[in-house]
């Protein structure tokens, strides 16, 4: 376990400091403990004075965590479009809201709020005439361009509920997620261009909703205009046609505070999707005070948000700061992920280009461990940049626990301190709930925040069983934490079956599913491992059919039938055969036995003297060291 002497904090930059809303850690302390003394007053100052209101709120909050009965800024008016949009084209409206690079270097987009309007509105009336109405849900398959984003606010003008779906997901991950929201109406691209490849996201649509007699239209945008791409004139309407039969502006619908704004599916322990539920003001108050991603946040705030369509490596790993440096970036958020595998590469596919507008770098999706910290931090911050080590989740609605740029001294691999109105708390694997510093546990949120995931779309009693249920009226976050002796944060870990691979969050069941579904395979176990790159690795434990023999090329077929089944993203990286798994006699899976051997520590197994068939570990310690074999993790 680190010490404090092993993760020495670093001071506060001067110039970061001088550009800080918040001056000093005596205000953020002060505003800190308003917002967890005072949370209705807190927040509802915060939400009069950034938000812009059809209708004011009667009330800041009602409900409690334990009912799971939330509610923020009560019976108050609001369009998502229109404060994200409108509000700014009196004093922005020739300002760029989005710079979009392409694919390809060097090819971009500019659009400015007054565009970005015309383009919104006129989605929005394409889609009200096709009979998207209010309430509806709207599944968006998209690939990295501007009509993303057009498309998400679009949804909003009008009051329907938008569920974006990861263009790297199979046509049948795909169908289960447009089924599980009922989403009448798709919204996709004839193709995708990312890293020099094309990808057929139509085909993979038109896969996913075949049979499907719910889905009334699939919206067809051209990034390709590929002659390839065939339209049904039954369902699809073709974008590059449709729009300019549309005028460019469309009257707001006015939402409830408690609106559904937007569903958006992440993996589950038991295999099956969860379609987290957000609503509307509550959503984008806090995505506008903490700048989530692309969208919301920077537009909310009348930002310019640059949307990027490639990878860090394509064509070369100097593509990034290539970025930086020609539309002079000042905040820029990426995963640690790719900050390793920008690392491997080198020093110098930095340093040749300019970085001196930077002034914050984000990292988000995964803990950062120290050592891409200090390259993120030394090499391309220059000891320049504040490294905002961001802690969220996608039920969270925004950053919990961040550092705030100029005011928290940074530490390597830690998150520093909760958000406002974020009260966090550790608890041992009971629930009961551990006080002051140098101290390791689950971690918790004692009180309601606005940015909150309100259910899972559809199953109520799921969302109650994950999240609230389980640690006495707190919610629980899934992760572990331990708090050194200044009361830095520093996440360990999921405690649940779920990996966080190169971002991306993947139930272990799912992997499980996928690979059982295999015609040769009759049961599997998945666990993660640690990765140099991605972080955790997938590996995974499988039990032939008698009929069977291991071979690498039924290992290659696992790994593909996972592919197809859920994504590429989603690739094993070590396919272990066993005669058999370890078990308890009552059949269940010793997982822990599985990461011991995993992790080479098979003099730390433990007791298994509960296993049904001990002499199988042996066989599996022997089968991984051999899957190893050429591996680079």
């Amino acid at each position: 376990m680190a010490t404090q002497e092993e993760t020495p904090s670093y001071p506060i930059i001067p110039s970061v400091a001088q550009n800080a809303h918040i001056r000093g850690l005596a205000q953020y302390e002060a505003l800190y403990k308003e917002s967890i003394e005072n949370p209705s007053a807190f927040w509802a100052r915060l939400a009069r004075d950034n938000l812009l209101w059809f209708r004011e709120f009667d009330f800041p909050m009602s409900g409690s965590l334990t009912k799971g009965d939330i509610a923020w800024f009560v019976n108050g008016k609001l369009n998502i479009s229109v404060n994200c949009i409108d509000r700014h084209i009196p004093t922005k409206g020739d300002k760029v809201a989005i710079v979009w690079e392409s694919d390809e270097p060097g090819h971009c987009r500019h659009i400015t709020y007054k565009e970005l309007l015309a383009e919104v509105c006129r989605i929005a009336n394409a889609m009200k005439a096709a009979g998207v109405k209010k309430g509806d849900t709207v599944a968006i398959y998209m690939p990295m361009i501007p009509e993303v984003a057009f498309v998400m606010l679009a949804c909003t003008r009008i009051g329907a509920i938008h569920s974006v779906v990861f263009a790297g997901f199979s046509s049948d991950s795909l169908r289960d997620r447009i089924v599980d929201a009922r989403s009448q109406w798709v919204f996709t691209s004839d193709e995708g261009k990312r890293g020099g490849r094309t990808l057929p996201l139509k085909e993979i649509v038109d896969h996913a909703v075949h049979g499907l007699d719910f889905v009334r239209k699939v919206f067809v945008f051209k990034r390709t205009n590929s002659s390839l791409v065939g339209l049904n004139k039954h369902i699809d309407i073709d974008m590059s046609v449709e729009l300019p039969k549309h005028r460019p502006y469309c009257p707001p619908e006015w939402m409830d505070s408690e609106d559904l704004m937007f569903i958006l599916y992440t993996s589950g322990s038991t295999g099956t999707p969860k379609g987290v539920a957000h609503t509307t003001a509550g959503y984008l108050l806090y995505a506008m005070l903490t700048t989530n991603y692309i969208v919301y946040g920077p537009l909310a705030n009348g930002a310019t948000t640059v949307m990027f369509e490639s990878t860090p490596v394509y064509p070369d790993p100097g593509r990034y700061w290539d970025l930086v440096q020609r539309h002079k970036i000042t905040t820029f958020y990426t995963a640690p992920t790719a900050i390793r595998a920008l690392m491997a590469h080198g020093d110098e596919h930095v340093k040749k280009y300019d970085r001196s507008t930077l002034r914050i770098l984000g990292s988000v999706g995964e803990p950062i461990n120290p050592e891409a910290w200090r390259w993120y931090y030394e090499v391309v911050g220059e000891r320049k940049c504040y490294i905002a080590d961001t802690y969220w989740q996608t039920e969270t609605g925004g950053h919990v626990g961040t550092g705030l740029p100029g005011v928290t001294p940074m530490k390597p691999g830690s998150c520093t301190r909760p958000f406002f109105g974020i009260d966090f708390v550790i608890t041992d694997d009971k629930g009961n709930i551990i006080e002051g510093n140098n101290v390791e546990g689950e971690l918790c949120i004692r009180h309601p925040w606005p940015g909150m995931a309100r259910t899972v779309y559809g199953d109520h009693n799921r969302y109650l069983a994950v999240y609230m249920t389980s640690h006495k009226g707190l919610y629980f976050t899934g992760d572990g934490v331990r708090r050194d002796n200044e009361g830095y944060l520093f996440i360990t870990g999921r405690i649940d079956d779920v990996l966080s691979t190169s971002g991306h969050r993947i139930g272990t069941a799912e992997v499980e599913s996928a690979l059982v579904a295999h015609n040769l395979v009759a049961e599997a176990a998945v666990i993660g491992i640690p990765h140099k790159i991605k972080g955790e690795g997938i590996c995974c434990f499988v039990t032939l059919i008698s009929a069977a023999q291991p071979s690498p090329q039924v290992s290659q077929e696992l790994v593909q039938q996972v592919r197809h089944v859920i994504g590429a993203f989603a690739s094993p990286d070590v396919i272990v055969f066993a005669p058999g798994l370890p078990k308890t006699r009552s059949g269940k899976i010793m997982r822990r036995v599985l990461r011991k051997i995993a992790a080479g520590e098979e003099g730390q197994l433990g007791d298994v003297s509960t296993l049904a068939d001990p002499a199988v570990v042996p066989i599996l310690i022997a089968n991984m060291k051999e899957a190893l074999v050429g591996k680079k993790l």
